[in-house]
């Protein structure tokens, strides 16, 4: 097969539409808007108008709030982590601090700490030193012989 031999398959390419271009291509003269009003000129974008009534957007009552100096915190679930042990990439014998996390690749980036998860199951004994973690994850790594000890998050650096 040749460079020039290459088409793609019948029916997947279909023409452009060209409009306004006569009365005999069936898309002339005005060019399928109709007559006058608004939107039959051109540099019309009216998403939320609804001629006048107050716009749907503008009707449904605002609800809620937005923390400005809420936390994000970096996840990891408890089967990456025995997962990352199985395949050599942590060493369980050590303690397992943010920065090994790091290191290794389980987490991109520490952003405000890292919060451990208990989804999946650990069975190594691990040291776990890391910023937050949930009450079933605590309770899962002390099942299996290990301490999960949470630390105070640093000042912002």
């Amino acid at each position: 097969m040749k460079l020039h031999e290459l088409h793609d398959n019948e029916g997947a390419t279909k023409k452009r539409k060209r409009v306004g271009r006569g009365a005999g291509s069936g898309m002339g003269k005005t060019g399928g808007r109709g007559i006058k009003g608004q939107k039959s000129r051109s540099g019309v974008a009216i998403k939320g108008f609804e001629g006048g009534q107050m716009p749907l957007y503008q009707r449904l009552p605002k609800r809620g709030f937005t923390k400005p100096n809420r936390k994000k915190f970096a996840v990891v679930n408890l089967g990456l982590i025995q997962k990352f042990i199985d395949d050599k990439k942590l060493d369980a014998g050590a303690a397992i601090t943010e920065d090994a996390l790091l290191a290794c690749g389980l987490v991109r980036r520490k952003l405000d700490g890292v919060r451990i998860l208990a989804k999946g199951d650990i069975s190594a004994k691990v040291t776990l030193e890391v910023t937050g973690a949930s009450k079933s994850a605590v309770d899962a790594v002390e099942k299996a012989g290990g301490s999960l000890t949470i630390t105070t998050a640093q000042a912002a650096e």
